[in-house]
């Protein structure tokens, strides 16, 4: 299966971690572009949050490389997205606001949609749910 990660970029290296274990079960698995430049050692955290910090927020990457464009092409490729939903900022399985569009793009597009965790106490947990996702518990071996 072609699988699309869907993540916070502060996610970098468990996105790695989960690639590596997807692709020894035969899936073909595409990434966010600054999370492979940070596994690729192209770009570091810390530049990357210095960058974020100088340019006042996180959107100037994403129009300098028109990330969520390229992403929503990579979705459109793909079989279906896994979501990586990890705890951040003091929210167990946190889904941010790209993440969310991400869903709601695979959603539409009809593909499968996986979440490694359970779904958040959050403002849009109705709209996750309502995309019926299928939750992983962890278990990378559901993804079928």
């Amino acid at each position: 299966m072609k699988i699309t990660i869907c993540a916070s970029i502060d996610f970098a290296f468990k996105i790695k971690e989960i690639v590596e274990k997807l692709e020894n079960d035969g899936h073909s698995v595409e990434i966010p572009m600054t999370a492979k430049k940070i596994i690729d050692g192209e770009l570091s955290m810390d530049d990357f949050q210095k960058e974020k910090n100088q340019n006042g927020d996180g959107a100037f990457r994403k129009i300098k490389f028109d990330v969520i464009k390229k992403h929503y092409k990579l979705i459109g490729e793909s079989d279906a997205i896994l979501v990586i939903n990890c705890d951040k900022k003091g929210i167990e399985n946190y889904i941010g606001g790209n993440t969310l569009m991400e869903l709601g793009f695979a959603h539409v597009l009809d593909k499968k949609i996986f979440l490694l965790n359970p779904i958040p106490e959050i403002s849009y947990k109705d709209e996750i749910v309502a995309m019926q996702p299928i939750i992983l518990n962890g278990d990378l071996s559901k993804i079928k």
